[in-house]
């Protein structure tokens, strides 16, 4: 197929050279075009703005930071809603409120366009790996439609229901994700604290039952000298993330004490000026209210 694609940051510049393997046609816009010379060598073909990336596509994709680069890319001036053909499908990977992707949807649809939302679970290296898990939301006859492009990025694509539940999906995802690395980060402090070297308590959790995909990659981050100069997800990065499950429980009415807490280390991490690291980075506050340093 030929397909558009705006936003070539760190997911971004991953899923296009798997969209081009699988044999896909790729036209890609970035806000900053140095970002895409690597892909443009690579054969990806260059656009000077979103519509010009869509406009011959047969499924246009994107993947932003939130939800205000989601509205310029879809509904600007120079929006994939300018060009997007009839047949066509927008498919949003960003992660964003719920309520913005199904307000963005139904401009689309009162083009007779369609779109979908569909966020991705996993990192940069789950997406290099080829482990990327895809949730999406809407049209079901349009996710059928996209769903083998979706597949060469990522072999887990689970269709959610309508339009914005698969963001919301995601968000709960992140929120236990994030839990999950939070108190990775709690366990290891508290090992530590005990008596137990660093390397040997991330061993031990990594071999017992509470191990996980994310803990598999990510908690090794926290021995020394581990962890990484480009994070995977930065504290800022993730706490958006958290700030959406606040969010959301808010306006749902349910209760995310979980999501609260993680979401004040973040702010402790922020406070002792961490915040350029991986999030798992959380360990260190753990270490430091508990005097280990």
């Amino acid at each position: 197929m030929k397909i558009g694609f705006a936003g070539l940051g760190d997911m971004g510049s991953l899923m296009v050279p798997r969209l081009m393997e699988a044999g896909h046609q790729v036209t890609g816009w970035n806000r900053t075009k140095a970002k895409a010379d690597e892909l443009i060598a690579a054969g990806m073909r260059w656009a000077d703005s979103p519509a010009e990336a869509a406009r011959d596509a047969d499924v246009m994709v994107s993947i932003v930071t939130d939800s205000k680069a989601v509205r310029a890319v879809a509904l600007g001036e120079q929006g994939i809603i300018a060009t997007l053909r009839p047949g066509a499908v927008y498919v949003d990977m960003s992660t964003i409120e719920p309520d913005v992707s199904r307000a963005v949807a139904q401009e689309f649809a009162a083009k007779g366009l369609r779109m979908l939302d569909a966020p991705v679970s996993g990192s940069p290296v789950t997406v290099k790996a080829g482990q990327a898990s895809i949730m999406v939301g809407g049209d079901e006859a349009a996710f059928e439609q996209v769903k083998p492009v979706l597949l060469a990025i990522g072999p887990k694509v689970t269709r959610i229901g309508g339009n914005g539940l698969a963001c919301q999906m995601k968000i709960a995802v992140n929120l236990l994700l994030m839990v999950e690395v939070i108190a990775f980060g709690e366990a290891v402090a508290l090992a530590e604290k005990g008596g137990v070297a660093r390397e040997v308590a991330v061993d031990a959790i990594l071999k017992s039952v509470a191990a996980s995909p994310v803990l598999a990659y990510r908690g090794p981050f926290v021995i020394e000298g581990r962890m990484p100069a480009k994070p995977l997800a930065d504290v800022t990065l993730q706490q958006k993330d958290m700030l959406l499950a606040l969010d959301l429980g808010r306006k749902l009415g349910s209760p995310v004490p979980l999501a609260a807490a993680a979401n004040e280390m973040m702010n402790a991490c922020r406070g002792l000026g961490i915040d350029h690291r991986d999030f798992v980075t959380a360990h260190e506050v753990y270490r430091r209210l508990g005097g280990q340093q």
